[in-house]
C-alpha cells in the first residue's frame, strides 16, 4: 500500500516548499553572520556583527559585475547555478513537516546529484576564468569532494537501506516512528559518519579558512566581483544551511503537523547545529590541505562500518 505521508505533488504543497525557499533564502547570510560572531568571541574578538553579511551584500549589489576576458558563458552562468540547485535541494527537503512538498519527487538520489551539480559547476568556474589560481582552487575543490562525498553518499545510503527506501520522507517518517529501525549502531554510526561530512561540506577548519577562504578552497571567487559575487556568496551561505538540513531531515527529523510548532522547531535544530559546528571548528588547528585525505579516511572507515553492521543487523 502507499504510504499516506508521501504525497503527490499538488500546488499546496509547492506552496510550502517555496515558503521554505524563501526562509531559507533570507536566513543564510544571517547563519553566516551568527557563525562568523561566535567564532570571533572565541578568539577574544568583538566581531563584525551577526548582519554584516547583509551589509556586503547589499554593498555587492551595488557595485559594477566585471569578468575576466578569457572568461566564457559557464563563468557567467555559475551562480545562478549554484543558486538554483541548492534552492532546489531547500524545495526537496521535508523540513517542516514529514513530508517532501515535491512528494515523490524528493528521492534521496536527486539529492545527492544536485549537490554534486553545485561542486561541478563551483569547480568548473575556476577553470572557465582562465586564471590560474582559480584554476588552482577548483582542482583542490573537486579533489576535496572525492574525498568527502564518498562519506556522506554511504552514510546517507545506509540510512536508506534502513527505512528500506531512498525516498526522503520515508527515511524521515522511519526515523521519527522508530529511530535507527532494526539496527540502531548502523544507524548512530552512519549518523556519526555523515556528520562528519557535513562538516566539511559547510567548510570548516581544517578544510576551509574562515578568513582567507580564497587561500585554499574558494579559489573559484577569485575573479568574481560585484552582483555575480554576491549571488556565488549566497549560495555558499546556501549550502552551509543545506547540508546541516539535509543531516537534519534524515537523522534528526520533525514529527510536528502543526506549522506553527514545526517551523520553529526546525529552525531551532538547525540553530544548534550551527552553534556546534562552529565550536567544534574553533577547538581545531589549521592544518595542510593536501594532508586532508588522512583525515577524511577516518569518516569513510565510519560510514563503512555503519554498512558493515547494517548487514549484521546491529
Amino acid at each position: 500500500m502507499p504510504n499516506p505521508h508521501i504525497e503527490a505533488f499538488s500546488s499546496s504543497w509547492l506552496l510550502l516548499g517555496l515558503l521554505q525557499g524563501l526562509i531559507i533564502l533570507c536566513l543564510a547570510p544571517l547563519m553566516s553572520g551568527i557563525s562568523r560572531q561566535i567564532r570571533a568571541r572565541m578568539q577574544s574578538r568583538r566581531g563584525p556583527g551577526v548582519f554584516q553579511e547583509y551589509r556586503d551584500l547589499v554593498k555587492l549589489f551595488s557595485r559594477q559585475d566585471v569578468s575576466p576576458s578569457s572568461a566564457g558563458l559557464v563563468f557567467r552562468a555559475v551562480p545562478f547555478v549554484l543558486i538554483g540547485s541548492m534552492l532546489s535541494i531547500v524545495i526537496i527537503l521535508p523540513m517542516f513537516t514529514l513530508s517532501s512538498p515535491l512528494g515523490v519527487i524528493g528521492d534521496l538520489i536527486a539529492i545527492i546529484y544536485l549537490c554534486a551539480l553545485f561542486r561541478f559547476f563551483f569547480s568548473l568556474s575556476g577553470i572557465d576564468s582562465g586564471s590560474p589560481f582559480a584554476g588552482l582552487g577548483a582542482s583542490r575543490e573537486l579533489m576535496l569532494g572525492i574525498l568527502v562525498e564518498p562519506i556522506m553518499i554511504l552514510g546517507m545510503m545506509v540510512a536508506a537501506f534502513i527505512a528500506h527506501s531512498t525516498n526522503i520522507t520515508q527515511i524521515g517518517i522511519t526515523f521519527a516512528n522508530q529511530w535507527g529501525g532494526g539496527t540502531p549502531t548502523a544507524a548512530v554510526l552512519a549518523m556519526a559518519a555523515c556528520a562528519f561530512a557535513v562538516f566539511i561540506e559547510m567548510g570548516k577548519i581544517p578544510f576551509d579558512y574562515a578568513e582567507a577562504e580564497q587561500e585554499l578552497q574558494e579559489g573559484p571567487l577569485t575573479e568574481y566581483s560585484g552582483a555575480s559575487f554576491a549571488l556565488v556568496k549566497v549560495a555558499l551561505s546556501l549550502k552551509q544551511i543545506v547540508m546541516a538540513s539535509l543531516f537534519i531531515v534524515i537523522f534528526l527529523p520533525t514529527a510536528q503537523t502543526n506549522l506553527l510548532i514545526s517551523i520553529p522547531l526546525f529552525l531551532i535544530k538547525l540553530f544548534i547545529v550551527f552553534v556546534a559546528a562552529c565550536i567544534f571548528e574553533n577547538t581545531l588547528c589549521r592544518g595542510r590541505f593536501l594532508l586532508s585525505y588522512k583525515v577524511t579516511w577516518t569518516g569513510f572507515g565510519v560510514s563503512l562500518l555503519a554498512y558493515v553492521f547494517y548487514l549484521t543487523g546491529l
